[in-house]
């Protein structure tokens, strides 16, 4: 069957993109200058530093741009996102002043295909769009807080750049394995990171996050050597769909490189949890073997659970691990037509691994990632895993506001 052509808004709101692509940055600079400029009470509503921001602006609309005809996926998705910017203090009488100065940077800058009919499309779909971001976090301030203090108990570094940490949330903090939070120190005031939960939900309330520190990393890096017990970090409300269906038997296979072994582990803890009813597969890539921190952790889980197998991946094959690019080792591994999918990583590594996966038969579908989650460490990844591809870090959710 042929795919439903776009509507009309559609059409010109992708033609807008595809004309400022280009110039994006330049386009996305001018509007936060206009947006400071004539509200400058806004400004100190976003960090100090906002290179990394202008990215999530852009890729914030052309997320809303490509799943505009899908009302089913942007709902959820500008749900997701306006909970989220209740942490940043966003209100409802902030929206039109960000829509007026997108509104104004997208006629500058799109000015060869800009018509009256195109700023319509544009004013529709903002008005949707912040509409559904506005009542979103009005549902969720009925049931939620806008972020959750947690302190630090546990600090633990597994190598130089590498630290586990243990943290109290203030009060209870629901999620499940496989999601993650938005994360912000003190000593970085509006800065906030993704971090995925290292654990399943615990008796005793406490989260585990594993961070590596990255030679731009401010928030990674303060969490690894400044961080101690006792002090107090911001969460804010989990987020992510990388989480197991109980309600089926599928066996899992999982792919974590880096720091990505943590939403993994928390998963496996997950299907402890529920009985290990099913197979599950990890594959645990890095560059070198010292740079498998949790392996050792893994292994105790496997020798505890038959059902589960733990295998490595790395350049300096060391004795029983397997070596070369992770999304090839897994595939030579196969077949895994039984397997639901779940990976974690820097963000080259996830693509890499779903294409791989894809070419050797597995449904699209029955693979769960959440680039929204990659670490920090994206921006040198782990070696082969990330196929030698330099990236930025993704962002939690990419945000028409404040940056994590």
């Amino acid at each position: 069957m042929d795919a439903k052509p776009p509507s009309p808004d559609v059409f010109l709101i992708r033609r807008t993109m595809d004309e400022i692509t280009p110039v994006a940055d330049r386009a996305v600079s001018y509007f936060y200058a206009l947006l400071f400029v004539r509200h400058p009470e806004l400004r100190d509503m976003f960090p100090v530093a906002m290179d990394v921001q202008r990215e999530r602006l852009f890729t914030a609309l052309l997320t809303a741009a490509e799943h505009f005809d899908d009302s089913a996926t942007l709902s959820s998705y500008l749900t997701s996102l306006g909970r989220g910017h209740r942490r940043y203090g966003t209100r409802p009488e902030h929206y039109p002043a960000v829509g007026e100065a997108l509104i104004g940077a997208l006629a500058r800058y799109a000015a060869a295909v800009w018509t009256p009919q195109t700023e319509a499309a544009w004013v529709r779909a903002y008005t949707a769009v912040s509409q559904i971001m506005i009542d979103a976090a009005a549902a969720d301030e009925r049931t939620a807080p806008a972020w959750w203090d947690a302190e630090i108990v546990g600090h633990e570094h597994r190598a130089d750049d590498v630290a586990v940490l243990t943290v109290r949330p203030a009060t209870a903090y629901p999620f499940l394995a496989g999601q993650y939070a938005a994360v912000q120190t003190p000593w970085w005031p509006r800065v906030w990171r993704p971090y995925s939960f290292a654990c399943a939900p615990r008796p005793d309330g406490l989260l585990v996050f594993h961070v590596k520190a990255v030679p731009a990393g401010w928030v990674s890096r303060a969490l690894v050597h400044r961080a101690a017990p006792g002090d107090v970090i911001r969460l804010g409300p989990p987020a992510g769909t990388m989480t197991v269906d109980h309600s089926t038997d599928s066996n899992l296979l999982c792919l974590g490189g880096g720091t990505g072994i943590a939403p993994i582990k928390a998963l496996v803890e997950d299907v402890v949890e529920h009985g290990g009813r099913r197979t599950v597969q990890v594959f645990y890539g890095a560059r070198h073997t010292e740079h498998l921190y949790d392996l050792d952790t893994m292994l105790d889980l496997q020798r505890a659970h038959p059902w589960l197998s733990v295998r490595a991946v790395v350049a300096d094959t060391p004795p029983d691990a397997l070596t070369g690019p992770l999304p090839d080792a897994v595939l030579a591994a196969g077949p895994w037509d039984s397997y639901d999918a779940y990976l974690s990583g820097p963000p080259g590594l996830v693509r890499s691994s779903v294409d791989t996966l894809v070419r050797g038969g597995m449904p699209a579908h029955r693979i769960r990632h959440d680039l929204a989650a990659a670490h920090e460490e994206a921006a040198t990844g782990p070696g082969p895993a990330a196929q030698s591809r330099s990236e930025p870090s993704s962002p939690s959710t990419p945000s028409m506001f404040p940056s994590r």
